[in-house]
């Protein structure tokens, strides 16, 4: 396995790390996929097996270290029901670790209605409010997060993603010449900052002997679908 990134890595080598990482750690794989838009994928990232204290400390370690290379600037992290609750916890405690200490909260997919009651969790929201998942893919998650926030008077003001896959969002079963990232950043109005994109997928297996053979399908792939 690969050291975790240092705190002088650059965006770059953060992205690079991390795909390396997420191979390693049987993440992201190659084959045939089939998508939730019923897209047959050259390769399927799957962050629910990060499953382990390792590999999520590792992974919370990449996030801090895009966080911070992104100089994004937040108060509140917020992790969405249900990925994004261990996600944001992990990527409080790295942070902390390394002297960002930020307030946590969660939701709730039912409210409560006895102890504190409601449906969020943790620290009050309120600022400006980073929301961490692993992937964004047609950003009706990110769209409820934004309700919820609001609804708390607090600004939802950016999304944090392990892997922007750079391609075409889908509406009614239609391809729309923009990602659902791209709909969230220009749309909704969040900044947005991830660990790695498509583009850094392509770099990597280009120049990895164990991962080239796939390089024409993943490029045709993205020549089909992507966009960004």
């Amino acid at each position: 396995m690969n050291a975790p990134p240092t705190a002088e890595a650059g965006a770059d080598d953060v992205a690079r790390q991390f795909v390396q990482f997420a191979i390693d750690s049987g993440v992201l794989r190659f084959g045939e996929f089939k998508t939730k838009a019923g897209r047959l994928s050259p390769y399927f990232f799957n962050a629910g097996l990060f499953d382990d204290g390792a590999k999520l400390g590792r992974l919370a370690q990449f996030y801090a270290r895009a966080l911070l290379a992104s100089k994004l600037e937040f108060d509140v992290i917020f992790g969405p029901a249900y990925k994004g609750i261990a996600l944001g916890a992990a990527v409080a405690v790295e942070l902390a670790r390394l002297g960002v200490n930020k307030p946590f909260a969660y939701n709730r997919k039912e409210a409560k209605d006895h102890g504190e009651g409601g449906v969020l969790v943790g620290a009050p929201l309120k600022g400006r409010v980073l929301i961490v998942d692993d992937v964004i893919s047609a950003g009706t998650a990110v769209r409820e997060s934004i309700a919820l926030i609001r609804a708390a008077g607090a600004t939802p003001h950016a999304v944090a993603i392990a892997l922007d896959r750079q391609e075409k969002a889908t509406e009614n079963g239609q391809d729309v010449p923009w990602s659902a990232l791209q709909y969230v950043r220009d749309t909704l109005g969040l900044q947005v900052c991830a660990i790695a994109r498509l583009v850094d997928l392509l770099k990597h297996i280009e120049n990895d002997s164990h991962t080239l053979s796939y390089y024409d399908a993943v490029v045709a792939y993205r020549n089909r679908y992507g966009v960004g």
